[in-house]
């Protein structure tokens, strides 16, 4: 997966002004998995990738596929449809009022249901997301992502809390393991190993989070 993301410019990092990703972490590299959307090779390998990680990691196959608003939306239909399963997605709040009130395409009620998404750095979207699909009925035990940042303190600690397994198909860690043509510029790597030393460190020397704010779990 970290091959795919890097062949298909994905993986941006920058060597000035870093990203502040949506948890308020800053970052020097930044992931849009995005772009592999638009590319139907990258993208049947993705789904490809995805369907054999659900097939491993699961201990029972899932009844559904819900697909997170928005990114996590067109990768959740793709394994619908590879999988033979229907498909639901779940708004990141309520939309009006009513237990399916986060929840689109159908009832989960007693349902094994897949949460899929694009990436995850802290955990703090899931939350919301296994929330709306558990308040519809849903059981959800699983949560899929293409790239998980791995590098930030509270995500383990959120999806424990919540009873989610995360299941994700590469990490920075992974991207740094990718060797050939496709690899990063060593300029680029040796930006990236520092900020993976240290990312707290990091983040609150560039402008972002310093701490962990007690999340709302």
């Amino acid at each position: 997966m970290a091959r795919l993301l890097l062949e298909g410019g994905a993986v941006r990092v920058s060597h000035e002004q870093p990203f502040i990703l949506a948890a308020g972490w800053a970052s020097p590299a930044y992931v849009d998995v995005r772009l592999l959307i638009g590319e139907p090779r990258l993208r049947r390998a993705a789904a490809a990738l995805a369907v054999e990680a659900i097939r491993a990691a699961l201990p029972e196959p899932p009844e559904a596929v819900a697909g997170a608003e928005t990114a996590g939306i067109p990768w959740a239909a793709w394994l619908a449809e590879a999988l033979d399963l229907p498909l639901r997605y779940v708004r990141k709040r309520p939309l009006g009022i009513g237990r399916n009130a986060q929840v689109e395409g159908g009832s989960v009620e007693g349902m094994r249901v897949l949460l899929v998404d694009d990436l995850m750095t802290d955990g703090s979207s899931k939350a919301a997301f296994a929330r709306g699909l558990r308040s519809a009925g849903a059981a959800v035990t699983h949560a899929l992502c293409l790239f998980h940042h791995g590098t930030f303190p509270g995500g383990a600690e959120r999806m424990a809390h919540l009873g989610l397994e995360l299941v994700a198909l590469a990490s920075w860690r992974d991207v740094l393991a990718v060797d050939g043509a496709a690899a990063l510029p060593e300029a680029d790597r040796a930006v990236l190993g520092a900020f993976l030393a240290d990312p707290v460190g990091w983040s609150a020397a560039h402008g972002g989070r310093a701490t962990l704010a007690r999340p709302a779990l």
